[in-house]
Parts: structure tokens; sequence; C-alpha cells
């Protein structure tokens, strides 16, 4: 099994990357909290790696810290939530927050991220709620800062995680034009989480 990757980042996306260890490039799904963390393309990256074997496939999910990963992990030993769904859930809120969601049983922020229903929310909370000792005491960290980029850029980013979360494009574009014109968006993080509020 692999568990940690390290080499330069030869591709980003907002929900994979190309990482090239020793000649071999891996193609690993990321959170949007890796993303916006990620060195510029070309630098040497650390991945922490859970490999998700199935019959027809074996899928690598990356992360930068340990407590993503951890996380990640035990949001699919939850029935119903595969590594896709976890992906979606760790882009959705920031690792502090989905913690205290849990922790705190506050549904109503579960259900906010794509793809969580009120059934799927009070899962989370009935299996995990007493299995997060790890992150007892966190705080939701504040937003990482996105490297700059040109405004185009930073949309077809926000749109292209918003498609992979299940939204349609049409309406991922509406949704960043008006936080767009609302203003108080200037990274990725932040445009892609209020851009994701106009569409839940």
């Amino acid at each position: 099994m692999i568990g940690l990757l390290r080499g330069p980042l030869l591709e980003k996306h907002p929900n994979e990357v190309i990482v090239d260890a020793q000649g071999v490039g891996y193609l690993v799904t990321i959170p949007v909290s890796t993303f916006t963390a990620l060195p510029d393309v070309g630098t040497e990256v650390k991945l922490r790696i859970h490999t998700h074997v199935r019959e027809d496939a074996i899928a690598l999910f990356g992360f930068l810290t340990a407590d993503e990963k951890t996380l990640f992990e035990r949001l699919i030993a939850v029935s119903g939530i595969g590594p896709k769904l976890g992906i979606t859930v760790l882009s959705g809120l920031p690792v502090g927050d989905l913690v205290g969601a849990i922790r705190g049983g506050n549904v109503q922020q579960l259900t906010r991220v794509p793809g969580i229903g009120k059934k799927t929310a009070e899962r989370l909370v009935l299996e995990l709620r007493d299995k997060l000792e790890f992150f007892a005491g966190k705080t939701a960290a504040s937003p990482q800062t996105a490297p700059v980029s040109p405004l185009n850029d930073v949309e077809e980013d926000v749109l292209s995680a918003l498609a992979n979360l299940g939204c349609a494009r049409p309406a991922a574009e509406n949704a960043v034009r008006k936080v767009r014109q609302a203003g108080g968006a200037d990274t990725f993080e932040a445009l892609f989480r209020k851009a994701l509020d106009q569409v839940r």
C-alpha cells in the first residue's frame, strides 16, 4: 500500500494532482483544503496517501496534513460514506468546522455539504461523535490563502471544483458571478466556499 508520496508537483487542479515519484506520475484525488495549500507546479510536495483498492481499480487520496487523512479515514468508515463522498465532505467544510459539527451534533451544518442528507448527517454524528478524540480541543482553522492568480484562472478552478461536487455548470457560473459582484472573495477558498453557499 502507498502511504506517502513525495516528489515534484506536475499538475494541480481543485480536486486532483499528479505527483512525480521517481519518474512515475501518480494521479491523486485531494480535498479543496489540500489544494489551497499546495505549492506551485514544479515544487516538491509531500502527500499523505490513503490507498483505496476495489476489484476494478486502485485509487489514491492525498492530504497535506495528518488531521485531514485521519478524519477522511474516520469518515469513510461510516456506513454509506465512500471515498468520493468523504472528499466532498472535507471539501465542503474546513476540518475544524467539520469536527465541531459532528461533535456538537449540528446536523443542519452537515447537510449544507452537497451529497449529505439529513439521515447521513445523523449517521455521521451517531457513529463519529465519540471517535474524534484526536481532534479534541482543536478549533476551526482560518482559511488558507490560495496563491494569487489571475481572476479567470481562479474562477475556472472554482467552477471545476463545484462541478466535481455535482453542481451544474450554469448554476456554478451564476454563483461565482454573484460572489464576485458582492466582493470580499479574493482567494480560491473564499470564492469557492461563498459560491458553494449560493448553489446549495
